[in-house]
């Protein structure tokens, strides 16, 4: 079922944006409005301010001035002008110029918008009415931003800002912002200690003991679920020479984002962004048959990308990850049935973590390899896969990767955001580029057809998105305590030892708080950790040999047989269901 894109939400914030330049323009006369588009939640305007400096505490005065230009805007006024009109009207700012002279070299028509007094080179999108469609927006934040998102550029001053078609509409939004903030998991990863970054190791996590914990319960998790579907895991070098990459294509149509490498001898070296040509080189490591196919090889090997310093965002955007990859090597009339199932995976790995998703597919892009009709081949194939499987997608024209179409998931959390995460990607060209064959049924030579694809996506940005989803209180079966054992006084600390050496004996990850503080003082401390079971011993739970039982949720459980809640709790985590 194919979704149709909110274009009168992206008018009103794109209108909206054309609102914040006027009114920049206006508190700042010599500032220079840029570039300002609609965007998921929102839009933002880039400036150049020169030496002014502008913080958050400018944005009352922004949004205020926004209010009253409003009150003088009836509609938004389309004049297409020469390109000789445009660089004179424009010709002190230098952002529009470069627009200008990029329009003219295409040949593409030049229009300016006008509302009230204010004038701004675009292409339209706008509302018909702006005065009375306009009626809810919020400025938000500032931020830096290079000029055409490139370091060699101009840093820019960006403006965040949204817009609702109601108020109250608004205001949900703005509490979700808000509760965004408190569930933030660059504040809450370090403070329940599950990773850090420094600066000698820019975008590349340190994951510390309990973010390991946490880490390795995902991975395995996942090889859990992938060996009962006939997945083999590979492990594979981090370092390759150029070669591998110029005959997957990456070279040519990756090679920026990747970190390279020289040695003395003059060989080049990438550092592994990317499992696929690897994935390639095993397959074609021995012969294949049409009875070894589909061949499905996983891993979750570490990769490297260089990602700008200006993108780099916790773990959300980061130059080392993993992915839980695979690459599947099928036949043409198994592509469908091998779809099916990992559709399947994706229900089965998404459901457990209570994570609404639907799909999207990406067409072809400008550069891409191979052939059109081949293209149209598989684009076909992917569409007709979706209609059939009768889940919500979208599309996504040119979105594809250079060697196919994709079908991302797009993920839903708990305050209703959107995020894109795993990626299923059908390629046709990188098994003929390595000359990949199979002996089929008929005694012929046949290249195979590889399906790329990963579900968590980056465990990385996995891992973020989860910390903020469950505002750190993971599921009991991820948790890297699980249980924490709080004696009431040192003469019950003897006990409390051996309940906790009973319940890690049946599997449970048991931490024992014997500080001399108060108990009021240990729970408030384990919830702060959102550790799920808090177990109170004193000296009417050693005589019973029983525990107090109390939940991060602060429900008390009463006094339970410590055998029995070490069965329980063992159970709960085996079957990864409830707290």
């Amino acid at each position: 079922m194919k979704e149709k894109s909110p274009d009168k939400l992206e008018q009103l914030r794109h209108s909206a944006a054309h609102l914040l330049a006027a009114a920049v323009l206006e508190l700042y006369p010599g500032a220079k409005n840029t570039i300002g588009p609609a965007i998921e939640n929102g839009f933002y305007y880039d400036f150049d301010f020169g030496d002014i400096k502008i913080s958050e505490e400018d944005l009352p005065k922004i949004e205020a001035g926004m209010a009253g230009i409003l009150k003088t805007w009836k509609e938004f006024e389309r004049m297409e002008i020469s390109a000789k009109e445009a660089r004179e009207k424009f010709a002190d700012n230098p952002y529009k110029i470069e627009l200008i002279e990029e329009l003219e070299k295409t040949g593409e028509s030049i229009t300016i918008y006008k509302s009230g007094n204010f004038e701004d080179l675009c292409r339209g999108g706008h509302v018909e009415n702006p005065k009375k469609e306009i009626k809810a927006f919020k400025v938000l934040s500032v931020a830096g931003a290079y000029w055409r998102g490139s370091e060699k550029n101009q840093m820019l001053t960006r403006i965040y800002g949204t817009a609702f078609s109601t108020k109250e509409e608004l205001e949900k939004h703005l509490e979700l912002l808000e509760e965004a903030k408190k569930r933030d998991h660059k504040k809450l990863g370090p403070k329940l200690e599950l990773f850090m970054f420094h600066e000698t190791a820019p975008g590349m996590p340190y994951w510390l003991p309990k973010g390991t914990i946490l880490l390795n319960e995902l991975i395995g998790f996942w090889r859990e679920e992938h060996r009962k579907r006939d997945y083999r895991e590979i492990v594979s070098p981090i370092l390759n020479k150029k070669e591998l990459y110029v005959t997957s294509g990456h070279w040519e149509h990756y090679r920026e984002n990747m970190f390279i490498a020289e040695t003395e001898e003059k060989e080049i070296y990438g550092v592994k962004a990317m499992n696929c040509p690897n994935a390639m080189i095993v397959y074609q490591s021995k012969s294949r048959s049409y009875r070894d196919l589909p061949l499905r090889l996983s891993d979750t090997d570490p990769l490297h990308r260089y990602e700008r310093s200006g993108t780099l965002n916790g773990l959300l955007r980061v130059r080392e990850f993993r992915q839980d990859d695979a690459h599947i090597f099928v036949t043409e009339d198994q592509v469908k049935d091998e779809y099916k199932n990992i559709f399947e995976i994706v229900e089965r790995f998404y459901s457990i973590f209570d994570l609404k998703y639907s799909f999207r597919l990406g067409t072809r892009p400008e550069a891409f390899m191979g052939d059109k009709e081949t293209w149209d081949k598989a684009e076909n194939s992917l569409k007709q896969i979706l209609d059939e499987s009768e889940k919500k997608y979208s599309v996504l024209e040119g979105d594809g990767a250079f060697y196919g179409p994709k079908v991302d998931i797009l993920m839903k959390d708990s305050l209703s955001r959107d995020w894109q995460m795993g990626t299923i990607q059908l390629d046709f060209q990188i098994p003929r580029n390595f000359d990949l064959k199979y002996m089929d049924a008929d005694g012929k030579e046949k290249t195979p057809i590889t399906i790329h694809r990963v579900i968590y996506g980056s465990l990385e940005r996995f891992m973020g998105i989860l910390i903020e989803h469950t505002a750190g209180a993971f599921p009991v079966w991820l948790s890297p305590v699980q249980a924490v054992v709080l004696p009431i006084s040192e003469r019950n600390a003897e006990y409390a030892e051996k309940v906790a050496t009973k319940l890690k004996a049946a599997g449970v990850r048991t931490e024992l708080d014997s500080r001399s503080e108060t108990l009021q003082s240990k729970i408030r401390d384990a919830q702060i950790q959102k550790i799920p079971y808090m177990l109170v011993v004193g000296n009417r739970e050693e005589e019973a040999k029983t525990v107090a039982v109390r939940l991060r949720t602060g429900e008390d459980l009463g006094s339970i047989k410590v055998e029995e809640f070490a069965t329980r709790s063992a159970q709960i985590i085996a079957d990864k269901h409830g707290l």
